[in-house]
């Protein structure tokens, strides 16, 4: 397995416990949950789902586990934009805010839980007009406006499974999700803001359609930012014109817990990207939660933002359907961080008076590199917790976290969990965990983790790779189309156990480090890239006979892609095919997924059984001394790289 991505913080000796105050005011302000958790998790978990959801026939068998295939509250039905909006406006809070959504030129929207519901309805009976039934996939490739939660919630209302596929992914990756997942529709917009300028989508969709996705009848098109798309007679339609005569009823049909809600896909250590399958009664339960605990929400008075795009796991658990399950006030905000100015999302936090803000180490590291003025022009009072996700923090970013976004004193939640486990695994709870900076602390009540050696043994401390020992109810419940390769990639490892391809370092006191990835995926920006997929858009390039591909450690972004590759015979190197091989690669792959540095080699650092050893790739793109090369075909070969690299001869 590849080295762990993130340095070891072994003398880190800080403690944050939470106030007094905090914790008389707090959700969970003991440790009573984790101790009826241990005692019965099955139980535990299905007073979670009795109380926070609203069950159209209540359940009564908690869980079916036959490993690695778990059934949670099986023989209950229920219905997520339901359980989202109706019984919030049943209940006589519908003219609550759901969202306060912003657009990157600054237009705004407020819409409530009674106007969130009216559209919800409308677009679920243009989805039957247009012929999409219960268990169709439908997928979703949509800026941040508000007609993406719209377009999910829809398809929860009548059983379609969504596929929400990130704004920022290329035709090639469009077309093989849809023909994966059998797509019948998908829904776009015809651009979003980005940067100040409309990021084109529509024209990408085009693209994917003409080289695949048979399956795909219709496409619905959002007019965004007015760019005049093309419209295709007969497959395309206008979303206000279909939406102009929808109907405003459309009961929603409660569903069975385990139906499908939602697949979204995540890079493998293969080239070809994982549907991740979503059910419905145990996703929604852990979601709602986690989202109640983990950010202490008062859904009454708390403002609270998740400033990550919905396109990704965290967006759908976390701005879509925990927030909206409890009932709370969200802000949506389309564009970037320095658009207009870097002082956006200060600005945002100030105006609607924030209480949770929950972003990405990479940002907070991209804001202490534009330092503190900004953030110090702005009121940010209101802020009660922070929460970090997507890659572990280091504790130079948690401490400026602290210090200059929440004032020395409100509590950080660093929260460890992945698109397969559906909602936080493992992370403080604000009002209970005495926070170290840089841990994500404990697992939740009712996860139970382990960290295991090469062997499989435990690891009472020190380093070790995590695994998940017991189920727990938004676990993913399979790879869509492959069952072999579901337990193959989580199951088979370690027996009995879920393993998440993290490696972490338990210490003295038993809290829990992450230390990133230990296979072959990379963690960009808190993105997941397979090294495989990059590597086939590398050779894809007509110059490129071969390539290697390597996560390299960056202060902003956590690590950064880093291609070497070598030429056909007929090219011969440059800095501008270099370049040209780069954007390549974004063509192919999508701008996230481009190497930060492509390094045209002469050969590649191979056993001699032909393995390539990214593990000395590594070395070179992190500076580091060269490990053993006595194993190489051509030892000589790791130094000639290093030198094109810039490193010098470490060896």
């Amino acid at each position: 397995m590849a080295e762990a991505a993130i340095d070891v913080y072994e003398n880190e000796d800080r403690t944050f416990p939470p106030s007094a105050e905090f914790v008389a005011a707090a959700n969970a302000g003991d440790r009573s949950m984790y101790d009826e958790a241990d005692a019965d998790y099955e139980a535990f978990w299905a007073r979670q789902a009795r109380e926070l959801l609203t069950w159209d026939t209540p359940f009564t068998q908690t869980l079916d586990w036959q490993l690695p295939y778990a059934k949670w509250f099986e023989d209950g039905k229920l219905n997520v934009s339901a359980n989202c909006l109706d019984r919030h406006v049943e209940a006589g809070r519908g003219d609550k805010v759901a969202f306060y959504w912003e657009g990157e030129p600054g237009d705004k929207v407020v819409l409530t839980y009674s106007q969130l519901l009216t559209e919800v309805k409308k677009f679920a009976n243009v989805l039957k007009e247009i012929g999409v039934k219960k268990g169709d996939r439908v997928a979703i490739y949509m800026p941040m406006i508000l007609e993406l939660p719209i377009a999910m919630l829809a398809c929860t209302r009548i059983g379609a499974a969504h596929s929400v596929i990130f704004g920022g992914f290329s035709a090639d990756a469009i077309a093989d999700r849809c023909i994966d997942a059998e797509a019948k529709l998908i829904v776009t917009a015809d651009a979003g803001y980005r940067r100040g300028s409309p990021a084109l989508l529509k024209p990408t969709v085009d693209t994917a359609l003409e080289t695949g996705a048979p399956s795909v009848e219709n496409v619905v098109v959002v007019n965004r930012c007015n760019t005049e798309p093309e419209m295709v007679e007969g497959r395309d339609h206008w979303w206000h014109e279909l939406m102009a005569g929808a109907s405003v009823e459309c009961p929603a049909e409660p569903m069975e817990a385990e139906h499908l809600l939602y697949l979204l896909y995540t890079s493998g250590t293969t080239a070809k990207p994982k549907g991740i399958m979503h059910t419905t009664g145990g996703y929604l339960t852990q979601v709602a939660f986690t989202h109640k605990y983990v950010f202490d929400l008062k859904p009454d008075t708390d403002i609270y933002w998740c400033a990550a795009d919905i396109g990704w796991v965290t967006g759908h658990s976390y701005i879509v359907y925990g927030p909206l399950t409890n009932g709370c006030t969200s802000v949506m905000y389309e564009g970037t961080p320095d658009t207009p100015g870097k002082n956006r999302l200060w600005d945002i936090i100030e105006r609607y008076k924030v209480t949770q803000l929950y972003t990405a180490p990479t940002a907070i590291r991209m804001f202490m590199k534009w330092g503190v003025e900004e953030p110090q022009k702005h009121d940010l009072s209101s802020l009660r917790v922070l929460g970090t996700v997507g890659e572990p923090i280091n504790p130079e970013a948690w401490m400026w976290y602290h210090e200059h976004i929440g004032g020395s004193a409100r509590p950080i939640v660093d929260t460890w969990w992945q698109t397969e486990t559906g909602a936080n695994m493992i992370t403080p709870l604000p009002g209970v965990t005495t926070t170290k900076p840089g841990s994500a602390t404990h697992p939740i009540p009712g996860v139970f983790a382990e960290l295991v050696d090469d062997d499989g043994n435990v690891v009472e401390e020190g380093g070790g790779y995590l695994t998940i020992t017991k189920p727990w109810p938004s676990m993913l419940r399979g790879i869509w189309g492959d069952e072999a390769r579901y337990f193959e990639t989580y199951w088979s490892t370690y027996e009995g156990r879920y393993f998440a391809g993290d490696g972490a370092k338990l210490d003295k006191d038993g809290y829990l480090w992450l230390l990133g990835r230990v296979d072959d995926v990379m963690n960009v920006s808190g993105h997941r890239i397979s090294t495989t997929e990059v590597e086939s858009a590398l050779v894809d390039h007509e110059a490129v006979a071969e390539a290697a591909v390597v996560g390299a450690k960056d202060e902003l972004t956590g690590q950064a892609i880093i291609g070497y590759v070598i030429l056909r015979g007929t090219h011969s190197a440059s800095d501008e095919l270099g370049s040209e091989i780069r954007e390549h690669v974004g063509v192919k792959l999508g701008k996230i997924a481009r190497p930060k540095t492509v390094i045209i080699v002469p050969d590649l650092p191979k056993t001699r059984s032909g393995k390539i050893m990214r593990r000395l790739l590594r070395d070179v793109a992190d500076g580091r001394q060269l490990g053993d090369t006595t194993t190489l075909a051509d030892p000589g070969v790791v130094a000639e790289i290093a030198e094109r690299a810039g490193a010098g001869d470490e060896d």
